[in-house]
Order: structure tokens, then sequence, then C-alpha cells
């Protein structure tokens, strides 16, 4: 039911990404060709922790206010750069990221093996999806998306490859979106493969826990409220006792309790087919741009890997360090949307 191997329609990290920003953890690969394995996402370090390469000290160069100007110009020089984003990019539209600047883990997401151990752990995670979904599915495209889409049409941006799983740059009018982890929209059956959208099962989870959602919205167990507690996976904290009285839906094809949203969650696989195609756009790619990641995941940092292997450039607009600067021909370290809005004028003036 919940083998990780055969994840082309089960497997999420959001944005996500799993995400800071908008990853948690590393991916495991065996040493074949870049395409011959599909990553496993695995979180390895706790919340509270700092990795080593987020305490390292960005140059100041990366923050002067010509760090944007010459990533513009080489956007002029590589129309079509492809992109890369993590949960960074959400954050502006009230979808947090795993880490904060300083790439500190602040939650830790639902594993794969854990989401599939028992029925109780399922119930956890619906409760927890139920009422989060009513303010993630609200959530709208930030100013950075929507440049990014205006930089799609203007040719110097191509495919968008994102960790996210919100939706927002198709919102927002972006094309040729891969999500790399999935999407939080659909929902598929570990049992029977059966498919079936989100919504469609909000709906029935709200007929069947009449009431839920007013009784577990108010304050969390640390003082603060359920409300403000949204993760980037869509859920909330909810305390044990409220989840106890959760009704789990079932599949409406097998009746089974196996329901899992259409995202891939740490210790499952990125199904290999979605992997190839990544790794295909990276070898059609003049240049490479990742925005809002902080590269924690390898199921990202891989094609920044590769990208530099071939000698093309590889450029990043985030805040703070990411897992990989080394690799990096230019790095902007900025808020995200304001860069972005900057760009989209460079390229109206040219």
């Amino acid at each position: 039911m919940c083998n990780t191997a055969s994840s082309g329609s089960v497997g999420h990290a959001p944005g996500g990404g799993v995400g800071g920003s908008g990853d948690t953890g590393t991916v495991t690969e065996a040493p074949t060709t870049p395409a011959a394995s599909a990553p496993r996402l695995a979180a390895r370090d706790a919340v509270g922790q700092t990795p080593p390469w987020a305490t390292r000290e960005l140059p100041a160069e990366t923050r002067a206010p010509g760090a944007v100007d010459r990533l513009a110009a080489v956007l002029r020089e590589h129309p079509g750069t492809l992109v890369l984003t993590g949960a960074g990019m959400s954050t502006d539209s009230g979808i947090p990221d795993y880490r904060g600047r300083d790439g500190t883990r602040r939650v830790m997401p639902m594993q794969h093996g854990e989401f599939c151990a028992s029925s109780e752990n399922r119930q956890r995670y619906w409760a927890r999806s139920f009422v989060g979904w009513q303010r993630f599915s609200r959530a709208e495209p930030n100013a950075g998306h929507h440049a990014v889409a205006t930089l799609q049409d203007a040719g110097l941006l191509g495919a968008v490859v994102t960790q996210n799983v919100d939706g927002l740059h198709q919102a927002a009018g972006s094309r040729a979106v891969t999500e790399l982890h999935g999407t939080l929209a659909e929902v598929v059956c570990l049992t029977c493969g059966d498919r079936s959208g989100r919504e469609e099962l909000q709906a029935r989870m709200a007929a069947a826990n009449p009431g839920f959602g007013a009784r577990v919205r108010g304050e969390a167990p640390d003082g603060s409220r359920v409300s403000s507690q949204i993760r980037p996976d869509g859920d909330v904290v909810l305390p044990d006792d409220a989840v106890a009285g959760f009704r789990l839906p079932l599949c409406l094809g097998c009746g089974a309790d196996t329901l899992k949203p259409d995202v891939v969650f740490f210790g499952g696989s990125v199904p290999r087919e979605r992997v190839e195609a990544c790794f295909a756009l990276t070898d059609a790619a003049p240049a490479l741009l990742v925005l809002g990641s902080s590269l924690a995941v390898m199921s990202g940092l891989r094609f920044v890997r590769h990208a530099a292997r071939r000698g093309i450039p590889v450029m990043a607009v985030t805040r703070g360090p990411t897992r990989g600067d080394e690799h990096m021909t230019l790095r902007v370290d900025a808020p995200l949307a304001p860069t972005l809005e900057r760009l989209v004028r460079h390229a109206a003036a040219a």
C-alpha cells in the first residue's frame, strides 16, 4: 500500500515543498546517472536545529543594489531561463516556509511511513488538514508569482519547476509549471488508486464532521490561536483530544481509509518520470534561476548541481544562505517579491 518506490501517484514535502525556504531535509539517491534514481525525501535535522551551511555569511555584494542589475543583465543574455522555486515564493501569500531566514527548521512535517503506519496517524493528518485547508485554499498569488508570469511573457524566463504544492504559480498565469512534489489539490487512494479533487473531499469531511472546524478553532496548547498555526503542507496544529473525535474519510472506490494528498511526503519518492523531465528541462535551459528556496532538500539541489556541471549560469534570489551557494554564478540576498518586481521594470525598460 505504501511502497515508496511506486510513488508515481502516491507520493510531498511542500513547498514547500515540501517548500525555506521551502525545504525540510535531504534526499537519498543512488550513485547512478542523474535521471536514473527517484529521490527520496528524508528529514534529518530536528525542529530548532540549524544546519552548518545555513550559518555561512554571504558577501556584501549579494545585498548591494547592483546585484539585481547584474541579475537582469544575465537574464537578458539568457532568455528562457529555467526557474526553480521553493516555499519562500509563497510566504507573502500567507503560507509559511519550513525554515527561518537563518535556516533553522520551524516544523517537522508528516513522514510517508508515519502516514502509512496506522489509521490513527491518517486521522491526525486529515483532521489537521481539514481545518488548515479552509485557509490554505484561500491563498492567492502574491506579487512575486505575478512577476514570474510577467517575466515569462517577456521571454526572459522559461519553464518553472516548483517544490511548492499550492498551485499559486498557475493561478498567477505561469505556463509550463512542473510540480516536483505534487499538488494538494488532488487526492489519491493508496489502496485502489482512485483519484478525486481536494475540494470534493473537503465537502465530504465537512458533512461527516459537522461543527468540527468551529470546535477546534480556539487556542492551541501553547496558547496561540489554532488558525494562526497553518503549516507549509496546509495543515494546522491541533490538540490530540480534538483529533480523536474526527471521522476519517474513506475512499469512494474501495472503502479503505487510505486516502492521501497527491504530494510526496518525506520518506516518499519523487516519481522517476518527473525527475527525468526536470533533468531534461535543466539540460535544455540556457541558465537556472532559484527563487525562494534554501535548497536544503536534494530533490531541488540536484538540479542546481547538474546545471553547474553543464557550465550554465546558476543564480538565486532568496534571503540568507542556501545549501547550493558554492554552485552559484550570482546570488541576490534580498526580499523576493520586490526583487522580482524590479526585474519586471528592467524588462519593460529594455
